[in-house]
């Protein structure tokens, strides 16, 4: 059983013997030919990673020493970590053990093999082990096994990211142990082998901990979803690369146990086919390596779904005309629960928008109707919809059906949608809804009870939603919505509350930290309610609020979280503690050269990087140096040295050292000239628009350069942003003087100029006063109002150094369009040294904003920042509506018509109509109110009115505070009687192929005011599509075109006048007569006779459906112009008359009794003709498309 163990050390040591000396091989074959390849005879060097060998394989045959520990190395910050431990604990033993004399060996005894540990003469150890029969031939395998290799580390970076040079054989630069096994005896033969299995503590890949990229986020998956997988995504950066583990309800998943559902695609966890009862919950991801682990944040995975309606018939739904009224969505089961809700009218998509007087809420569903009309009847159908699984299903319909009354009533305003008590977050967006049923419709209207609405808020759906953007927690409070109309009012109102998710105000960041040193970790964040914090350590949870460190431990370092939360979310900081101890080292920091100027002030510092804290001590070339009233070491180790002289300059070395070792590094200090300023700036004053130069010299260290820096009221000037106005004159290098161009009231201030070289730096400074324009006033408020007058108070503003002599006070309302307006005021001229005003003839109940100028002797300045916006109060209007009429409308019917008054002469809220009436021969006056501002007509229906009735109307305009002035009265004749009879006795002809003639017996009713003939095809059209002419009512006949030709027409005619349209008369058939022929005559022959010409043409043959030819039409005109000589003949010939020089057009074509056809044509100039091309109809055609083109 020993051999067999032995044997397999043997083949474990051949294993990774080989296959490391390949891989080092390889790169040996690129090394420079005098890299070293071995140390000296009988010490065998093993190239192999010590974290292989040594802390996985060593350890577990020897026992480790509880005082054994390693230490970090300085250029190698990294501290023992979760995971195996960077060293053996064996080969560090002798670190905790007392000291021994050298070369004493240090006995550790274990069967079969006896190993001592011996510290070098480099200060590390070896472990000399005396070989039995199986590691003698695991010593021949190696030793024959393979070739010796050299190679060299690659460069690796640190903590910080700075890439550490190392060699395998060249002593390190710093202090560092060397670990090597001496196995005893050893034969010349074997050298090589040893030289290769020396081992070394590597430096571990400078690395840091995990730090999320991507973390999960709350997942819906729609459960009809095609694809059939989710995907929670998790991504951490770390060195080395992270792994990943993932946590559901708490419980870590066992991605090996149910590989049918979960796969790792690297850090994201990827679910297939997933099952609501076993992967709906909260997940969160598990991020770690050998720095430490960190937790991200949960995120939850739903399952949405959004089933249909129910199957079942709504009920018809039967309201009285001007009653509100309520459809029920009664949305069906669902998850999530946010929806979003339409309605639709009789047929998709035919939405509902919704308006002043129809709501859909959005958070029922349902529809109101503030007041229901005739024209509300239909089958309405809820949709509802999903934004988180894109899905929409429908209601059944419900059918609205409205009872007409014969006096519709009013109802007062009642409140059915109220918004609740509601929290809401800071940053988000919330809606509160508020509607109401009555008749007139409510006006709706928002305010907060304590206090004015935000600013940032919107009154949106016709005033049903108010609107807060961005919520702030000044906000919070009760709002309160009112409804009226002129029958009454209602009230509610409701508390928002404004809470906040939590937010850092201090939190960790990663951090180094000596060993034994304290520390503290906390963390504070805001939030409502307050948050919690708790913490995690490599994701296992820590107690205390803080993380409190008094003597520092390697076992302190890892990952932290700090986690906040309330109930509206949860935040994370993480961060990586490290803790080390090493020698001081200057490497990375060592003393500088410094220049300082004479009498001046200089700071060497010493910053080596030593754990504990190193104490420091400095020398000037070979003096010791100690705190003096011109030297002091700060307890940071940095050298002060206070009016500094030419004897100061020379070479300075500061001494570090702790328990572990000493260092030193050596600077120097170079003494210059000082920097003095020689022109100083001086005071100036200008006017707005002038230029300004401020001067500026200096005297330096001829060996260094300077530069001038400018700054106005302490901040530095761009010269480059600003060069509009701002200009460096170059006059050489040690004068900065600086132009101010075009100089601005906002240039004023105190300009300082600073002279700065490498060294030192000087300032000097002076004042710029530039006089302008005032500044804008501020303050303004209203203090006092009333219908027509407004009192305005203000502060004043900045007089930029010249006296104001007056102020102007402009205003703009809701109907000027932005538009600014010069007030009227009282007194008319502002004085400068006033601070109130009242504007005066202002218009009442109107919404106004103002503002205030000011004016000096240099100019008019900057408006104040606008008022809030103040409404007057209201009063009695005093403006009649306009164009008042009417008359006509159905049978019974009195129609009165007006133009509506414009809203800016409401003068007061619940604005309306007092409409007036009487026959002209009656005394009492019917008087109808009309509560719709925008209404500007009013039906009277009466049974008992006579037709044609003459009336006398007047309006006038009310509002809360009483009525205004009537307008005109009017005359104007109720609707005349209904046309009862029908035309008699319609009779009519085809005229041509498009064309027909009808006459009937008029109507002996005295009140119809004209006829209505309707035409259409018998077979190939419908009644719905037919043609109309309108005809006076004197006349009893007409003519109708546009016809189809050999079509079979049906005609009725009906009288009509403003109370409608009579019966129709029989109808009439009529068929239009065949078209006429569509091919022109060709003519064959021009022959000239003295003073005539004989035309000559072949005849038209026409086809089937053509109307037979009558005879031909011939025009004789001059050309360019459209009439002339027309003959008819029925011969195919004609003689005309010639006339010298000039040019005429003999047109032929051929006429039936379905009209004209085509045109041939000629031209005949003096004593000759020139024949044109016959032209058809579809010439003709193409003609008329070519001008059309052209």
């Amino acid at each position: 059983m020993r051999l067999f163990s032995h044997a397999f050390i043997c083949a474990f040591l051949i294993a990774a013997a080989r296959g490391h000396s390949s891989r080092k091989a390889a790169r040996a074959r690129t090394a420079p030919p005098s890299q070293p390849t071995g140390g000296t005879s009988g010490t065998a060097r093993l190239s192999l990673p010590l974290a292989v060998l040594g802390c996985q394989f060593l350890p577990r045959l020897l026992p480790e020493r509880p005082a054994a520990r390693c230490r970090s190395r300085c250029e190698r910050p990294s501290a023992r970590r979760n995971g195996p431990p960077p060293c053996p604990p064996l080969l560090c033993a002798h670190q905790a053990r007392p000291p021994r004399k050298e070369n004493q060996a240090v006995p550790l005894m274990f069967h079969p093999l006896s190993v001592e540990l011996k510290p070098l003469p480099s200060g590390g150890c070896h472990v000399d082990i005396m070989p039995n029969l199986s590691l003698l031939l695991c010593l021949l395998l190696l030793l024959f096994g393979s070739p010796a290799d050299t190679s060299a580390h690659e460069e690796q970076p640190d903590f910080f990211g700075v890439p550490l040079k190392k060699t395998s054989d060249n002593p390190p630069s710093f202090p560092e142990q060397i670990f090597s096994l001496n196995l005893a005896p050893v034969s010349p033969a074997g050298a090589s082998f040893f030289r290769r299995f020396q081992f070394e503590p590597s430096d571990e890949a400078a690395g840091y901990g995990p730090i999320f990229e991507e973390q999960p986020v709350d997942t819906i998956y729609p459960e009809e979803s095609p694809e059939d997988k989710i995907t929670m995504i998790c991504r951490a950066r770390a060195s080395p690369p992270a792994t990943y583990k993932w946590i559901l309800d708490g419980a870590e998943i066992d991605l090996s146990a149910d590989r049918k559902h979960y796969a790792l695609s690297e850090g994201n966890l990827v679910i297939s086919e997933p099952v609501k009862n076993k992967h709906e919950g909260r997940y969160s991801c598990l991020a770690g390596n050998t720095h430490g682990t960190v937790v991200s944040r949960e995120a939850s995975v739903q399952f949405g779904y959004l089933d249909l309606f129910s199957s079942e018939e709504r009920e018809s739904v039967y309201v009285k005309e001007g009653q509100g009224a309520v459809l029920l969505c009664a949305p069906p089961p669902h998850h999530p629960a946010d929806l979003s809700f339409r309605w639709i009218l009789n047929e998709f998509p035919t939405f509902i928008p919704p308006d002043k007087r129809r709501f859909i809420s959005q958070i029922t569903g349902n529809l109101y109707i503030s007041k229901v009309e005739a024209s509300d009847s239909g089958n309405y159908s809820c949709i509802a919809s999903s934004a988180s699984i894109s899905k929409s299903v429908f209601s059944n319909y419900i059918p609205l059906v409205p009872l007409t009354e014969r006096a519709i009533r009013k109802y007062p305003a009642d409140l059915n949608v109220k918004f609740p008590d509601t929290t809401t977050l800071a940053g988000h967006n919330i809606t509160l809804e508020c509607f109401a049923l009555g008749n007139p419709v409510p006006e709706i209207r928002w305010r907060k009870l304590n206090g004015e609405l935000p600013p940032n808020h919107e009154v949106r759906m016709a005033g049903a939603h108010l609107h807060l953007y961005n919520v702030r927690s000044e906000d919070s409070g009760s709002y309160q919505c009112e409804a009226a109309n002129s029958k009454g009012k209602d009230y509610h109102s409701a508390h928002l509350s404004v809470e906040a998710f939590p937010e850092w105000v201090e939190h960790i960041s990663s951090a180094e930290r000596d060993l034994g040193s304290a520390y503290t970790m906390s963390c504070l964040a805001r939030g409502k309610p307050k948050p919690r914090i708790r913490w995690l350590k490599n994701g296992e949870p820590l107690d205390g609020k803080e993380m409190v460190f008094r003597n520092l431990t390697f076992e302190d370092s890892g990952m932290y979280q700090c986690i906040a939360e309330n109930p509206h979310g949860v935040i994370f900081a993480n961060a990586e503690l490290r803790v080390f101890d090493c020698a001081p080292t200057f490497e990375r920091n060592p003393v500088k050269h410094v220049l300082a100027p004479r009498n001046g002030r200089v700071v060497m510092e010493c910053r080596p990087k030593a754990a504990p804290k190193p104490k420091v001590s400095w020398s000037k070339d070979t003096e010791l140096l100690s705190n003096s009233s011109r030297m002091f070491i700060w307890e940071d180790g940095s050298l002060e040295i206070l009016n500094v002289t030419r004897t100061d300059e020379g070479r300075y070395t500061c001494f570090a050292h702790n328990n572990l070792g000493k260092a030193n590094s050596t600077g120097s200090l170079t003494v210059t000239d000082s920097t003095k300023i020689t022109l100083a700036p001086s005071n100036a004053d200008v006017k707005v628009g002038e230029n300004a130069r401020m001067q500026c010299g200096a005297s330096h260290d001829s060996s260094l350069d300077i530069a001038f820096i400018w700054s106005l009221d302490g901040r530095v000037i761009d010269l480059d942003k600003d060069a509009q106005h701002y200009e460096r004159t170059l006059n050489g290098s040690s004068d900065g003087e600086l132009l101010i161009k075009n100089a601005q009231l906002k240039h004023a201030g105190i300009y300082s100029c600073t002279a700065q070289t490498p060294v030192d730096n000087v300032t000097s400074s002076a004042s710029l006063v530039v006089r302008g324009p005032p500044g804008a006033p501020a303050g303004l408020r209203v203090t006092d109002k009333s219908n027509k007058n407004v009192t305005l108070q203000w502060s004043r503003g900045a007089d930029n150094h010249s006296p104001i002599s007056k102020y102007t006070i402009q205003y703009r309302d809701g109907f000027s369009r932005d538009v600014w307006k010069n007030a009227a005021t009282s007194p008319a001229d502002i004085e400068g040294n006033a601070e109130t005003a009242t504007v005066v003839d202002l218009v009442p109940w109107t919404e106004y904003e103002f503002r205030v100028i000011a004016t000096n002797t240099l100019g008019t300045g900057t408006p104040s920042v606008p008022s809030l916006k103040e409404k007057t109060l209201a009063s009695s209007p005093v403006v009649a509506p306009s164009d008042v009429g009417g008359g006509g409308g159905t049978n019974r019917e009195l129609t009165i018509t007006w133009t509506p008054v414009q809203e800016q002469y409401y003068y007061g809220p619940y604005f309306g109509y007092i409409v007036a009436f009487k026959p002209r021969a009656g005394v009492e006056w019917t008087q109808v109110t009309v509560s719709d501002p925008r209404a500007g007509r009013y039906v009277h229906r009466d049974p008992s009115i006579a037709p044609a009735t003459e009336f006398v109307v007047k309006i006038q305009a009310y509002n809360s505070k009483g009525e205004g002035p009537y307008s005109l009265p009017q005359t104007i004749f109720s609707a005349q009687d209904a046309i009862t009879d029908a035309p008699g006795s319609i009779d009519g002809k085809a005229l041509s192929a498009t064309e027909a003639v009808l006459w009937w017996f008029p109507i002996s009713q005295s009140n119809i005011d004209g006829y209505q003939v309707k035409y259409w095809r018998k077979q190939e059209d419908s009644e719905g599509g037919a043609h109309k002419v309108v005809v006076s009512g004197k006349e009893n006949h007409t003519r109708v075109d546009g016809m189809k030709p050999d079509s079979l027409y049906l005609i009725e005619i009906r009288g009509y006048n403003s109370a409608g349209y009579g019966p129709a008369s029989e109808r009439l058939e009529i068929h239009t007569k065949k078209p006429p022929p569509g091919q022109a005559p060709r003519i064959i022959s021009k022959k000239l006779k003295g003073k005539s010409v004989n035309v000559a043409w072949e005849h038209v043959e026409t086809l089937a459906n053509e109307a037979p030819v009558d005879g031909y039409k011939v025009l004789y005109r001059p050309q360019g112009q459209s009439t002339g000589t027309l003959y008819m003949t029925k011969w195919r010939h004609i003689e005309l008359p010639l006339f010298e020089n000039e040019t005429y057009v003999v047109e032929v074509r051929a006429y039936t009794e379905g009209g004209d056809g085509a045109v041939s044509q000629i031209f005949i100039t003096g004593g000759s003709a020139t024949a044109a091309r016959p032209l058809s109809a579809l010439g003709l055609l193409l003609v008329a498309v070519l001008c059309l083109n052209l």
